[in-house]
């Protein structure tokens, strides 16, 4: 489209109302109010919802409207906003006509028991890839971005885009994280790796790295069930930039985002070595997962 902003100008004009948004998360999230789950199910990260998710979203929106009214988007809580109809479309377009999503709090279950590792995450994608992600992480004062083809790049958040360093942490633990269906690739891992298995492991009172510990350097590696779009695939994209080896779980090359259903890839491996990437394959061909 001629009259579309490219990928960097996006991130660069959204930044300062993301900072907003940060701020805002991290004000309120010591006096945070659950909403009811969004459905049902045993998965409680997935179901988790606050008042910071719907008022992000929609100050995200009205930012969107008033400064790129002609774009795509997605949000999470697309079903709860009042923003919805006012946007052109919600998924995925022609080649160049990009979708921006956000997933206003990726780790509601982490930021309603006051853990600091929760997100607001924004992604630009295209019709085959992921164009950019910017991932900020308010409770600690940082975020991180990568550009189609161009590397990945960590600041605080009083930095501008070229301000930021290039991401690379440095040193990487020797921890593996599995989602939330994964569990049972532990018994395959568990000899060369601290394993974490999100489903058991996680504590209301004490931390445990989420998939941003891949940006970090807090994990090694991390096997997920799906990828969605607004987090799991954008953080994927952002270790993919800095060089992380990123596939399906049986090591072939991801497809398409056109070629997707429900707005995300399918199960990913993703790994900071070519040898971490071979033991998370071998071991999720070893295992039916559960």
């Amino acid at each position: 489209m001629s009259d579309q902003p490219t990928p960097r100008q996006i991130l660069e004009i959204l930044l300062p109302h993301l900072r907003v948004a940060a701020a805002y998360a991290q004000q309120i999230q010591s006096q945070i109010v659950a909403h009811p789950d969004k459905d049902q199910g045993d998965n409680f990260f997935a179901t988790a919802l606050t008042d910071a998710d719907l008022s992000i979203q929609t100050f995200v929106e009205v930012a969107l409207l008033g400064l790129f009214p002609q774009v795509r988007f997605y949000g999470e809580e697309y079903e709860k906003t009042y923003n919805t109809p006012y946007f052109r479309a919600i998924d995925l377009g022609p080649a160049d006509d990009y979708l921006i999503t956000l997933d206003p709090i990726d780790g509601t279950r982490f930021y309603l028991d006051g853990h600091p590792n929760y997100q607001i995450i924004l992604s630009v994608l295209n019709a085959d890839d992921f164009e950019a992600v910017l991932a900020i992480s308010p409770a600690q004062n940082t975020y991180y971005y990568a550009l189609r083809g161009a590397g990945a790049f960590k600041g605080t958040l009083l930095d501008n885009l070229n301000q930021c360093l290039p991401l690379q942490p440095e040193s990487v633990s020797n921890t593996v994280l599995l989602g939330w269906k994964m569990a049972a690739v532990a018994d395959y891992l568990s000899d060369r790796y601290q394993v974490i298995r999100v489903k058991t492991d996680y504590s209301a009172n004490t931390p445990i790295p989420n998939v941003n510990g891949l940006l970090s350097g807090d994990l090694a590696g991390a096997i997920l069930s799906t990828g969605k779009f607004i987090d799991g695939a954008a953080l994927a994209f952002i270790a993919r930039e800095m060089g992380y080896r990123v596939t399906t779980h049986d090591g072939a090359a991801l497809p398409p985002l056109h070629q997707c259903e429900n707005y995300q890839w399918p199960g990913l491996a993703i790994a900071s070595t070519d040898q971490v990437h071979q033991d998370l394959l071998q071991a999720l061909a070893s295992c039916s997962p559960s």
